[in-house]
């Protein structure tokens, strides 16, 4: 592509997502087979469109893992599936005191959103009261966080009891398009994926929605899932790279660049410009030393571990995202922009409930 061609490009992509229109399948493709010398303007484009909805601000959000391992799924990526012989913790549910304690320490280093996960195909009644529980527990402690539940595959009503116990947001991956899907799991489609994301949102929970990428995917499988994401209109979308656990099928699969993962980010700025879009696990492996460009792209990030591997200290992401220019984003301010915010609080209305949202 000619320096010309790249630039006309960038315009229309940046155009488009100025007016909240989507680029077309041509114009993603081109996007993600840009030559790396021409990444710099890739950054600097998507960045046009990240500052006029977010500004410098950059949101933390912290994982509590409150139940690891023995997960009766087959998913290929991941270091707690069936059959998997990562060296990893593995224990039962921690108890709600536990789980808040270690949400408050996150929130007294900056975290403003909890993610409280358990491994499994999907939580029983007993689960649902348990994190109902954990959910009380971190309110009481900490109000003003905002808790995102992710226990895997929903039951009629479980998404229901969960926004009645005073959660926010419930996060379900979508991890690659339909058509890969089956490369990566066999226990579960990706239609009920699809099918748990819809109950969580029709509840009234914020929908939160993501992907991994170097899982083997074709640039069509990393449109194809960026354009589902957008038809089920998630107002955050997590973009995870993988981490190639040894012990699990991927284990030894090293295939993305930094430059790659840039391309990525930028894409899914272009695709979701007024939606928090959150740069997630295997950033640190991945990036390495190009993270702060990330970060013109994606307004939010992990701050610490993940579910079964370390994050980089929580120092220095901060450290990071001073240096780079962004400012943590406070308690008080409204993560996403007035209309995304103000459709946020419909949507809760709409199931029933005046809860602020404060997502």
């Amino acid at each position: 592509m000619t320096e010309n061609a790249v630039q006309d490009l960038l315009t229309s992509l940046t155009g488009k997502a100025l007016r909240g229109e989507t680029p077309t399948r041509e114009e993603a493709a081109a996007l993600l087979g840009t030559a790396d010398e021409d990444v710099l303007d890739v950054v600097a484009a998507a960045s046009r469109v990240r500052r006029r909805f977010f500004g410098l601000r950059v949101k933390l959000n912290h994982l509590v893992n409150m139940k690891s391992g023995l997960c009766p799924e087959d998913c290929t990526y991941c270091s707690q599936r069936l059959g998997s012989t990562s060296e990893i913790l593995k224990y039962s549910w921690i108890t709600p005191q536990d789980a808040a304690r270690d949400a408050g320490r996150a929130v007294q280093a900056g975290a403003k959103r909890v993610c409280l996960v358990a491994s499994g195909r999907g939580p029983g009644d007993r689960d649902i009261t348990r994190v109902a529980d954990t959910v009380a527990a971190i309110k009481e402690s900490t109000p003003d966080v905002e808790v995102c539940v992710c226990l895997g595959l929903l039951k009629p009503g479980q998404a229901e009891r969960l926004r009645e116990a005073g959660a926010d947001a419930y996060n379900h991956n979508l991890n690659t398009s339909e058509e890969h899907y089956r490369e990566i799991c066999s226990t579960h489609t990706f239609d009920d994926r699809v099918a748990t994301l819809k109950d969580a949102q029709g509840a009234g929970l914020s929908p939160c929605s993501g992907a991994i990428f170097g899982m083997g995917e074709s640039d069509d499988d990393v449109i194809d899932v960026a354009f589902a994401l957008r038809e089920l209109d998630p107002d955050s979308v997590p973009v995870n790279f993988l981490i190639p656990f040894e012990g699990t099928p991927l284990g030894g699969r090293w295939e993305l660049t930094p430059h790659r993962c840039l391309r990525i980010l930028a894409l899914f700025r272009f695709v979701f410009p007024d939606v928090e879009v959150r740069l997630a696990g295997g950033r640190e492996i991945h990036l390495r030393g190009l993270q702060p460009l990330a970060l013109h792209l994606a307004n939010s990030i992990f701050l610490g571990d993940y579910l079964t591997s370390e994050g980089q200290p929580g120092a220095e992401d901060l450290e990071m995202i001073a240096d780079a220019g962004f400012v943590v984003e406070g308690v008080e301010e409204a993560t996403l922009p007035a209309a995304r915010h103000d459709l946020v609080a419909v949507r809760r209305r709409g199931a029933g409930t005046d809860l602020p949202a404060n997502t």
